[in-house]
């Protein structure tokens, strides 16, 4: 959405939040940039009536667009009109530019048919090109590396410029997300309403072909990715020995660990730690896993993502900024904002400073939930 910018918008009687300070003053915002952050009271511009304005927010993982796409087992909307309900939940949860996860690699019983995900990025491009969407599209691979065909699906993205991450992910049971089979029943047995013997031969299936593919499937996939420069991102690592793997692979952003002990080393060594912004509104992982907030509060948490609810993303920093002494507000919003965008090379949003994008969210939270008043995309408001 670049045509019409205003030439020169000043948003008055706001509370700026940086990235390390909240300043009480204007923004000066010029043919799309950021161009002056003004301390103070002034006479001219629109009155944001004490709100805050903040950097708009930044997803990396949402699998949010799939929710429209296939709305119940077995249906396929309208592409475009599924696009286009994602984007507008999008925009309104403060979020300008998002990461729109895309699934690779399926087998019988799960995932989507070749060619499925190339036509819904191909419709996301068009849309682009037509000035339907008001947030900034990128994409995000999920690949999951332990089926037959990830990198048969794969060869459809290779030289798309939309892709701007790539998770390598493995669900088999045992493992990673589910360590325990508790929650893996319920997923894959009770919600599918498998009998105890189809269950067990879907099982020995997953674990023969986790065995047989993952690990050559990681290699291939982040040696593609590090050849064209698209970030890769973990999925899921319990252990050391994973964090490990993932540093060998290059990973940059450690998605969803499930102990302390692997966030804290892939902290450590210099990951972007990412978590579910559900996981903290709830107070508790929705597959029984480490809880993001014991993250925050041990200083291991860098990222949050709104995985399948978009308002979460603008809630989760005030509750953490609530309940984590060492967490301020600003420390919590960068989470969703500057360190995502920094995390894939974004290096020109995600932060309110001169020069950069004037991707803006003006937010009113008396108390509670707060409220998303107006969105700027490039100095455009759309919503």
């Amino acid at each position: 959405m670049t045509p019409d910018l205003p030439n020169e918008l000043v948003l008055k009687n706001a509370r700026i939040v940086l990235e390390d300070e909240i300043v009480d003053g204007s923004l000066v915002i010029r043919d799309g940039r950021i161009a002056a952050i003004d301390p103070g009271a002034s006479a001219t511009g629109e009155d944001m009536e004490g709100d805050y304005v903040i950097a708009g927010l930044v997803e990396l993982h949402t699998d949010h667009l799939e929710s429209h796409y296939s709305p119940r087992p077995g249906v396929r909307w309208l592409k475009t009109a599924a696009i286009q309900a994602h984007d507008a939940q999008i925009v309104t949860s403060g979020i300008t530019t998002v990461f729109d996860c895309l699934r690779l690699g399926s087998d019988a019983d799960d995932g989507f048919e070749k060619g499925e995900m190339r036509a819904m990025a191909d419709a996301l491009l068009e849309a682009r090109k037509e000035d339907r969407l008001r947030a900034d599209h990128l994409i995000h691979l999920r690949c999951e590396v332990s089926t037959t065909n990830v990198l048969e699906h794969f060869e459809d993205f290779r030289n798309d410029p939309q892709v701007r991450l790539v998770s390598l992910m493995d669900h088999a049971p045992g493992q990673r997300q589910f360590q325990t089979m508790d929650q893996y029943v319920f997923y894959y047995k009770t919600k599918r309403g498998l009998s105890d013997e189809a269950f067990a031969i879907y099982v020995d299936r997953q674990l023969a072909l986790s065995a047989q593919y993952s690990l050559p499937h990681r290699e291939a996939l982040s040696k593609a990715c590090l050849e064209r420069g698209i970030a890769i991102a973990s999925h899921d690592d319990a252990t050391l020995a994973h964090v490990e793997e993932s540093l060998a692979h290059g990973v940059r952003l450690a998605e969803f660990p499930t102990s302390l002990e692997a966030a804290r080393a892939s902290h450590e060594a210099g990951l972007s730690v990412l978590m579910g912004a559900p996981n903290i509104v709830r107070g508790k992982s929705h597959s029984g896993n480490i809880a993001a907030k014991d993250l925050a509060a041990a200083g291991v948490l860098d990222v949050l993502s709104s995985d399948y609810v978009p308002f979460s993303l603008i809630h989760a920093p005030f509750l953490l900024a609530d309940e984590i002494e060492a967490i301020s507000l600003p420390q919590a919003l960068a989470m969703v904002s500057a360190t995502p965008a920094r995390a894939v090379g974004l290096d020109d949003r995600g932060r309110i400073a001169e020069g950069l994008r004037a991707d803006l969210v003006r937010v009113r939270r008396p108390s509670g939930v707060p409220v998303v008043r107006s969105v700027w995309r490039e100095g455009r408001r759309v919503a």
